[in-house]
């Protein structure tokens, strides 16, 4: 792939304006765009839910590629968790995936992590790891804060 199809993403913005763009791309089918949101380097990383361990941009592009030509999805992001530094980013996202069957929509559900670092080109995804939600889990589980008296 091309340094300048990388540029043709957001150079700059944010990591949220990646992740928002990235999620377009899934949602178009739009594999030039989605391959644009991550980053330049030999070591990213994609883990679909059950799936094995794909590095490097090559066969993350195939798994895309694959995952566009033989279903049709609607996938947004729900509920996303942040945990920011100066050059990176990482997301915990409630992914809701709209698959189309011949009987009719039906509803899925993800979580996925996201790792943004800031390169040269910008903000860019390193890494995306997706393992298998329920449909029961609409609320996070967290601790409670201490009450202070």
């Amino acid at each position: 792939m091309s340094k300048a199809k990388k540029i043709a993403a957001t150079v700059g913005g944010s990591a949220d304006e990646i992740e928002a763009s990235f999620y377009e791309a899934l949602q178009k089918g739009d594999l030039e765009r989605l391959m644009a949101c991550w980053a330049d380097e030999d070591e990213v990383v994609c883990i679909h839910p059950g799936g094995p361990r794909l590095v490097g941009l090559g066969v993350i592009r195939a798994a895309f590629e694959s995952m566009f030509s033989n279903a049709s999805l609607r996938i947004s992001a729900q509920d996303v968790r942040k945990i920011e530094a100066l050059a990176s980013s990482v997301h915990s996202v409630r992914e809701r995936i709209e698959i189309l069957t011949p009987e009719g929509p039906v509803d899925a559900f993800v979580m996925a992590t996201n790792v943004y670092h800031k390169t040269a080109q910008g903000w860019r995804l390193v890494a995306h790891h997706a393992s298998q939600g329920s449909p029961r889990e609409t609320e996070d589980i967290t601790e409670k804060p201490p009450v202070l008296h």
